[in-house]
């Protein structure tokens, strides 16, 4: 039976192995999806003979199963890059509170169930130092995944706001499905911030990778307690909140 001290020492060996691991998974997995791609491709443009409409909508669809795919070995790629510092999120000039209003703009997840993304609270002016694509693909992750969960016809609000605490300006930006919490939300933001569920399904590894490009610019992202929802004090899922550091 291996020791406590033994176990760190394991523990402490995967923790170094980890980007590696992820690395060779990344570079196992493009070879045959890339074999995979090339051949759905090559079946969707063969005429000698044929295909059927009905085996060519199959095609189709395998297609995007294909593309979704190679975008999951992507986001490995740079999540394995990133935890093993071989990359690092620019730090430029951005005006956050406008770049998140641009994002919501081109977000339309769950609209055919009549779920609205609706930007509130401070336009512009509000200056980090960023990577615009990074924050981007982040945001446009998070509302996603609190848009998808939503069960019916609803509004979420993305809300925007520069909060000082200890010396240190910073952007926040909130996204509820329940509107008449925000402000309990706003009021109890310096108290403890739980942490945020990055597993939700359905994105792929969108979520895991905007979580650490928040964290790499020196933000933090949570999911927001809300009182009586589920329990006394316990974090909202249908929400997140962001905050990044102003310049």
């Amino acid at each position: 039976m291996p020791s406590s001290k033994d176990s760190t020492r394991l523990t402490s060996e995967s923790a170094e192995n980890y980007p590696q691991l992820l690395s060779l998974a990344v570079h196992e997995l493009r070879t045959p999806a890339g074999i995979v791609g090339g051949y759905l491709r090559m079946l969707l443009r063969d005429n000698d003979p044929p295909v059927s409409d009905r085996q060519r909508k199959m095609l189709e669809e395998a297609e995007k199963s294909y593309a979704r795919l190679v975008g999951m070995i992507a986001d490995l790629s740079e999540i394995s890059k990133l935890d093993a510092g071989l990359v690092a999120p620019q730090r430029l000039p951005v005006d956050v509170f406008s770049l998140v209003r641009d994002v919501a703009g081109r977000v339309h997840e769950a609209s055919e169930r009549g779920v609205r993304l609706e930007v509130r609270g401070d336009e512009s002016g509000t200056t980090i130092a960023g990577d615009s694509d990074r924050l981007r693909n982040a945001f446009d992750a998070i509302f996603r995944a609190v848009l998808r969960e939503q069960t019916g016809p609803s509004t979420v609000v993305v809300d925007r706001s520069v909060e000082k605490s200890d010396g240190q300006t910073s952007a926040v930006i909130i996204i509820i499905a329940a509107e008449e919490c925000l402000q309990s939300i706003k009021n109890a933001r310096n108290n403890a911030r739980s942490g945020f569920d990055e597993k939700r399904g359905g994105l792929g590894l969108a979520l895991p990778l905007a979580k650490r490009v928040i964290e790499a610019l020196g933000g933090q992202i949570w999911s927001p307690a809300v009182p009586g929802e589920p329990g006394p004090g316990a974090p909202f899922r249908l929400s997140a909140a962001v905050s990044l550091p102003v310049t």
